[in-house]
This record gives structure tokens, C-alpha cells and sequence, in this order.
């Protein structure tokens, strides 16, 4: 049987030998802004539906060894479920990252690893922020290797395969796994990679939220426990008879995973939701943004006769008049509009779903796929054009969202989306604690004292 190349050698020496690389300028300054969307993201969703049922589950386990913390909670469990709850916290919602040509969303389920590996080990900040965008080149690295678009197509899941394998790298790396032991925690997070993109129709956004993130956090979080404790396994799980890319792949891109690692770093080419809405989504809104801010005047609704709006093909149905308010375009489109703006309690707001006035305008508005759109994919651009009484048409083209690599958010544009996340939980003062932190993470020595900013107490809002 002739050997397929593997990448297994270089992959899993960079693995074992990650936190000790220093990341480039960039690359750490980067990683602290997802760091930061990420932890308000699982801030906000501790309170939301997938967030409360993720409690739930943990506390009816009864009592486990507080080895790591539930964000925006004062409850402690063991790694394992902290990483599983924090993970569908950070995806209890459409607020987290995403990385468009590896078709994930890497933050809900790496971070959620990383905070629970870190802070059982109570490793530095640092060494958090390492961990992390080690995470990501595996995750996004993986899916590509895949074709991400075609293997959705194929009705798997890349947005659970690749966080699995990146939040088992990340956490492998915090508690020191050797090269050989590096092979073995990519093996056990094969065994586990799963997931059917039927996703889509979960209309709760619990199971999703299980998929994205939870999922991803629990196993590689189990994987690297399994392996740092003693547990061997395949020594090459991506090469040899049965292997990964033989069960999953068609014409897969079997190096991928180690090409230009330490040099090519995923989380870079990372985007950041500056709107809490889904993904596809998000250039709609950019859209209507600069049309409410180029009129001299509040655009009224009353004056406009028709709204049409394209959206690459593949995101019709993700977004297209669907019953949940944060992922249902003709709704937001509408709402914002009315209210001359957008934020996370207007897109939440089930209650306007059924408000007359947003009802009327959405009738005017006619969604469409454009294949000129499709063809820029990965990059998820749209054009919304707006007719008025007058017969004058104002038409706005998004190309780069802000928050993706090309048009990439401040810091103080992630600080009001990240306080206005967690200022409901945890008060402003807190949540403006919180973000100062974040921006001198590499100077924290204890995972354990930073988690402990992250917990509500007697002054605010929290559980």
C-alpha cells in the first residue's frame, strides 16, 4: 500500500513546542481582539437560552472538582464541562468570529479550551495567547485541507471538525504535550471530529451553539486530558490505511495542515462581527449603515418603495426570513432602518418580530442571490439599493465588512461592542476592567486571577 504524504510531522512538533515560539507583534495584537470579542461573546450568552440549558446540564451532574470557571457565573466544574459550557456560551448567539475560507467559527470553541486548560494549569496570559492562536492555524487549517464549502455541501460539518481539532491543539500545548504525545491528542480529536451541517435548521440556536462551540471545547479539552494523563494512541492518524483523509476527504489537501506554520498565522485572516447578527448578514447592514449616515435627514420609511438586497447565493438560506430576529435578514434590515441604528438588544428583541411597522417595511424588501456576489466568495459582500417615493434609487456595495481582515475594527470599536455584551451581566465598570485586562494579557502571570475577573460579584448584575 503506498503512504499518502502527512503533515502528522511537522504538525505535531509545532504543537509541543508552541508556547515556546514568541508570536509576532501583529499576530499577538490580533489575537487579544479575539480574545476579548470572544470572552464578551460567552459573557453575554451565559444568560441566553443555550447558555442556561449549558447550567443546567453541568448542575445536574452534581458536585465535580472546581478546576475551571463558567464566564459570568460564579460556578466552577471540572475543565472538561467548563470548556463544553463556555463553549456554547460563546455561541449561544450570533456574536463570535469567524474565519470565512475555513468556513468556522473558530473563538466559541478554541477560546473556551484555552480558558479551561489555562486556567486548570493556571498558565500566564501569555502563554493563553499562544495557546489560542495555535488553535486557530490547526482549526482553519483543517477545514481548508477539506475544501470547507464542498464538504459542507456534502452535508458534514466544518464548523465542528476544525474548532475540535484547534481547541485539542490549544489545550494539548497548556498542559505540555511532547511531539509524541502530540501525535497521539490529534488521533483521539479524529476519533471525535463529527458533525452534519444540518445545523441550519436548529431554530433555538441551542444545538448549534452545542455544535459550534461546546462540542469542539469538550472534546479537545477531553483529548488533551486523555493524552497529557498517559493515554497512547495512532501514531499518525492522517496517514496509513483508514486515516482521516481517506474517510473524509475528496481529493483532500492532505499538507495543508503544516504548511507555513509559524509563519502563516490563520487568526490574522480572522473577522470580528461589528453586528451581533449572522454572518451573512453583516454586509446588509454595513450597507444600510452608510445610507442612514450619507442623508442629511433620518431616512423615513413611509417615503421608500421597494428595498433590494443581494447576498451570495450559498448564504440564502442561512439568513433568508427565518423565525429567530438575529439571523432573519428582511427583519434587521427593516428594524434598522426604522430605528436609524442597530445594536445586540435591538437584534435580540423577539417582540419587534412582530411589530407592525417592521412587518409593513419588510414586505417591500426582495432578497436575492447574485452570482457575481457568489463569485467573490469566501468574502461575503452585499448590496442593498433603496427606492424612494421620488424615484430616486441610493444603492451602497459593501466588499469588506468592518471587522474582517480588510477593514479591521479599533480597539475602542471592539471595547463598546464588548462592554455593551457584558455590561448587563457584570456592570460597566467590570466590563471596562475587563477589556484594560485583555489589552495587557501578556503581562498576567496567572490564568486563575484573570478568570477571576470574569465572575460577577456582590456590586452588579450577575447570577
Amino acid at each position: 500500500m503506498e503512504l499518502k504524504p502527512s503533515p502528522m510531522p511537522i504538525v505535531s512538533e509545532y504543537i509541543a513546542s508552541a508556547l515556546a515560539h514568541p508570536l509576532p507583534d501583529h499576530v499577538l495584537e490580533k489575537t487579544k481582539f479575539h480574545f476579548l470579542d470572544t470572552i464578551a461573546s460567552m459573557i453575554s450568552g451565559s444568560t441566553m437560552l443555550a447558555g442556561e440549558k449549558a447550567i443546567q446540564f453541568i448542575q445536574v451532574q452534581g458536585a465535580s472538582a472546581p478546576q475551571a470557571s463558567l464566564l459570568g457565573t460564579k460556578i466552577k466544574t471540572t475543565a472538561i464541562n467548563a470548556a463544553l459550557a463556555n463553549g456554547m456560551f460563546g455561541h449561544a448567539d450570533e456574536t463570535d468570529d469567524s474565519h470565512a475560507e475555513s468556513l468556522t467559527h473558530p473563538g466559541c470553541g478554541i477560546v473556551a479550551a484555552v480558558l479551561a486548560a489555562g486556567e486548570l494549569q493556571n498558565r500566564s496570559g501569555l502563554e493563553l495567547l499562544k495557546a489560542m492562536a495555535l488553535g486557530y492555524d490547526i482549526c482553519c487549517r483543517l477545514t481548508k485541507s477539506l475544501h470547507p464549502y464542498q464538504f459542507r455541501a456534502n452535508g458534514h460539518s466544518s464548523h465542528t471538525f476544525g474548532p475540535n481539532f484547534g481547541a485539542a491543539a490549544a489545550a494539548g500545548a497548556l498542559l505540555d504535550v511532547n511531539v509524541a504525545q502530540a501525535r497521539y491528542l490529534l488521533s483521539y480529536a479524529a476519533q471525535q471530529a463529527s458533525g452534519v451541517s444540518c445545523w441550519m435548521r436548529d431554530k433555538d440556536h441551542i444545538e448549534k451553539a452545542f455544535d459550534f462551540g461546546g462540542m469542539a471545547a469538550r472534546n479537545g479539552m477531553t483529548s488533551a486530558l486523555m493524552v497529557a494523563n498517559g493515554f497512547t494512541g495512532v501514531e499518525d492518524v492522517f496517514s496509513g490505511e483508514r486515516n482521516f483523509y481517506d474517510a473524509y476527504g475528496i481529493d483532500p489537501l492532505r499538507q495543508e495542515l503544516g504548511v507555513d506554520l509559524g509563519k502563516r498565522y490563520e487568526i490574522l485572516q480572522t473577522s470580528i462581527k461589528r453586528w451581533t447578527v449572522g454572518s451573512p448578514i453583516q454586509a446588509p447592514l454595513d450597507c444600510v449603515d452608510e445610507i442612514l449616515h450619507a442623508k442629511d435627514k433620518p431616512l423615513d420609511p413611509s417615503n421608500i418603495t421597494s428595498i433590494h438586497v443581494q447576498i451570495p447565493h450559498e448564504s440564502l438560506t442561512i439568513v433568508n426570513n427565518r423565525e429567530m430576529p438575529e439571523i432573519c435578514l428582511q427583519h434587521l434590515v427593516a428594524l434598522m432602518i426604522i430605528e436609524g441604528r442597530m445594536d445586540f438588544h435591538l437584534a435580540h428583541d423577539r417582540s419587534r418580530m412582530s411589530d407592525p411597522k417592521v412587518i409593513e417595511l419588510r414586505k417591500l424588501i426582495h432578497l436575492e442571490g447574485s452570482d457575481a456576489l457568489s463569485k467573490n466568495m469566501p468574502t461575503r459582500q452585499g448590496i442593498v439599493r433603496i427606492t424612494l417615493n421620488s424615484g430616486e434609487d441610493i444603492e451602497v456595495y459593501t466588499r469588506d465588512v468592518k471587522g474582517t481582515p480588510n477593514n479591521p475594527m479599533n480597539r475602542s470599536e471592539l471595547d463598546r461592542k464588548c462592554t455593551d455584551l457584558m455590561s448587563p451581566i457584570l456592570g460597566l465598570a467590570q466590563s471596562q476592567s475587563i477589556c484594560k485586562a485583555v489589552w495587557q494579557l501578556e503581562h498576567e502571570p496567572s490564568a486563575r486571577d484573570f478568570a477571576s475577573l470574569l465572575a460577577p460579584t456582590s456590586q452588579n448584575l450577575g447570577n
